[in-house]
């Protein structure tokens, strides 16, 4: 049984370190696969860590463990960005597009409905001229 629990915790430093490795390379991207070997490795440690009585490495596998389950859960569909609606992008005249997005104009037709906006005060420089637009 002892050499049950030494292949856990080698198996566990293999997941990890490969893991690691992987991502650090830039052949894995740090997503499921990562966190899933980083799950796997830690269950493997706090086995072998248990049976050697080694609890600091014991409770640094639990959070280690903790850790990559909540990642994992955090990337399920449900929970992606994808599935939750983003706010729109709006693009104020006279300020700079930071975002690198390519702009979509559309021309308004009489079909489509025009929407005002508020107007908006230019604050004033210290000699109380207006801030040119």
């Amino acid at each position: 049984m002892e050499l049950l629990w030494e292949i856990a915790g080698w198996a566990g430093a293999a997941a990890i370190l490969s893991a690691y490795l992987a991502v650090s390379m830039g052949w894995l991207k740090a997503g499921k696969g990562f966190q899933t070997a980083n799950l796997v490795g830690a269950v493997a440690f706090i086995i072998n860590g248990t049976f050697h009585g080694a609890w600091p490495s014991v409770v640094t596998n639990v959070a280690w463990f903790l850790i990559s389950a909540v990642a994992l859960v955090r990337m399920r569909p449900e929970n992606s960005p994808a599935a939750v609606p983003a706010d729109p992008q709006v693009q104020f005249p006279g300020v700079r597009d930071t975002t690198g997005q390519m702009a979509v104009v559309e021309v308004l037709t009489a079909s489509m409905p025009v929407v005002s906006m508020p107007a908006v005060s230019m604050p004033a420089m210290a000699d109380g001229q207006r801030l040119a637009h």
